[in-house]
């Protein structure tokens, strides 16, 4: 009986869900990764191009990519190619979320 309460009091307890409900937004780490191209989005510097709108960064890796609203929408391919769930914007003054498997915004 000992080890069985040993074993329980060791676990760690599952992470709650954000006040929307998403896991993802829930479990992204209290530190942000460090930005692999800071200030840059990623595939636009390597294509030799400065022009996007917004940039992202992608909470599981630091990639940084370039918004939905940019002519190649970088930040989503990243998702589509890797699975990483969550990014949040990497513009000055602003902290949102965002949860792709959701489409939610925290």
């Amino acid at each position: 009986m000992k080890k069985i309460l040993k074993r329980a009091a060791s676990r760690k307890p599952a992470a709650e869900p954000a006040a929307s409900g998403c896991a993802e937004l829930a479990n992204t780490p209290e530190q942000d990764p460090a930005a692999l191209t800071p200030g840059a989005c990623q595939e636009c510097a390597e294509l030799g191009e400065d022009t996007w709108s917004h940039l992202r960064i992608c909470l599981s890796c630091g990639h940084v990519g370039c918004c939905d609203s940019s002519p190649h929408q970088h930040a989503t391919n990243h998702f589509q190619e890797t699975g990483h769930p969550v990014m949040r914007s990497h513009e000055p003054g602003e902290s949102w979320r965002w949860c792709y498997v959701h489409n939610l915004m925290d």
